[in-house]
C-alpha cells in the first residue's frame, strides 16, 4: 500500500490515481489515515453483481449523480432505475409541490413551442 499526504494529493491528484492502480493508496492528513483511494476498474470490483446499481444509486441518493447519469452508471434503463430508487423510499423528483409544479408548466411549454410563464419570486 501507498501512502499520500492531502497536500500531495492536492497539488497532483493524477499521481495517486496512477499509483491506486497498481495498488490502495491511503491519504494521510496530518500523519493520520483519512482516506482511502482504490482503482474502481472494469474487470474487477465494479464487475460484481450489483455493485454499480449500488453505488449510482448512493450516488443519487447524495445528489452527487442526477437521475439519467445514476441510471447510465448503474446500466439499467431510466424507467428501470426509477422504480429500483422509488422501491427504495428515495425520492426521484426533488423539491417543493409549487417548483414541481413549475418544472411540469415549463416541460409542457416547451414540448408545445412556447414560452413557459415567469413569476417574480
Amino acid at each position: 500500500m501507498k501512502a499520500v499526504s492531502v497536500r500531495q494529493l492536492k497539488n497532483n491528484p493524477s499521481v495517486a490515481l496512477r499509483q491506486a492502480r497498481e495498488r490502495p493508496v491511503m491519504v494521510l492528513n496530518r500523519h493520520q489515515p483519512e482516506a482511502l483511494l482504490v482503482h474502481l476498474d472494469e474487470d474487477s470490483l465494479l464487475t460484481e453483481p450489483g455493485i454499480r446499481l449500488a453505488l449510482a444509486t448512493a450516488l443519487f441518493r447524495e445528489q452527487s449523480l442526477s437521475l439519467g447519469q445514476a441510471a447510465r452508471f448503474s446500466g439499467a434503463a431510466p424507467a428501470e432505475f426509477i422504480r429500483h430508487v422509488s422501491r427504495l423510499g428515495i425520492p426521484v423528483v426533488r423539491g417543493t409541490a409549487v417548483t414541481v409544479h413549475e418544472d411540469t408548466e415549463a416541460i409542457a411549454a416547451w414540448r408545445n413551442g412556447s414560452s413557459p410563464r415567469t413569476r417574480a419570486r
